[in-house]
């Protein structure tokens, strides 16, 4: 800050990034398939992943993990959304 002093946000509604678009990754698990299983995949098969389908999604921005929470139907065309259920202490981007 030009006058030497650091400006800590506590009322978001006045961030001047507020309105910035990001993108948000949901990771809803890991594979780890041998490379022949990869190069053979064809339409049909299945990876199975490291997550059972009760376990919490993780959500990142960039690389940073903000948040974890449930996968939900949102609509009626079978969307997904993702419920959040635990927000990570110091997680804010700012």
């Amino acid at each position: 800050m030009p006058d030497g002093q650091d400006h800590v946000f506590t009322d978001y509604s006045n961030h001047p990034l507020r309105d910035l678009q990001i993108d948000l990754t949901i990771c809803v698990g890991h594979a780890r398939p041998r490379l022949k299983d990869v190069i053979g995949l064809k339409d049909g098969d299945i990876l199975t992943l490291d997550k059972q389908t009760t376990d919490l999604v993780e959500v990142f921005v960039g690389d940073k993990l903000i948040a974890r929470g449930e996968l939900i139907e949102t609509g009626e065309e079978g969307e997904l959304g993702v419920r959040i259920t635990d927000v990570l202490s110091g997680s804010a981007p700012f």
